[in-house]
């Protein structure tokens, strides 16, 4: 199981090219939307709480991002830790432990 909040910042340092302000994404928190296999959500995207609006790569507005996983249906709601998020765990804010790293790889691998 992992922390009830959990957030997520790629630590890699933002190439000079890209004007992109830093992204936190909201991976799990208390008051979202557990989904499940039953839902039958069409429509998901990720929306910027910061901004108070979509976020669709750099266009949300100015400053860091606060991005979360949100349905038309249910609103915000928890994700899965991306692949690109296990290759940087040090992204976690709170870090997760050596065990919450090996039970959420361990889901991965039994997913596929």
């Amino acid at each position: 199981m992992t922390p009830p909040r959990l957030l997520w910042c790629d630590p890699r340092p933002i190439p000079r090219f890209n004007r992109q302000e830093p992204v936190t994404t909201i991976v799990r928190d208390p008051g979202f939307h557990e989904p499940t296999e039953e839902d039958d959500c069409w429509r998901v995207g990720y929306f910027c709480q910061t901004h108070d609006r979509p976020y669709w790569h750099e266009s949300c507005g100015e400053g860091p991002h606060l991005i979360a996983l949100e349905c038309d249906e249910h609103g915000p709601q928890n994700m899965w830790p991306q692949p690109r998020m296990l290759m940087f765990p040090e992204g976690f804010d709170p870090l997760l432990s050596v065990a919450h790293l090996a039970w959420v790889q361990a889901q991965w691998d039994a997913a596929d």
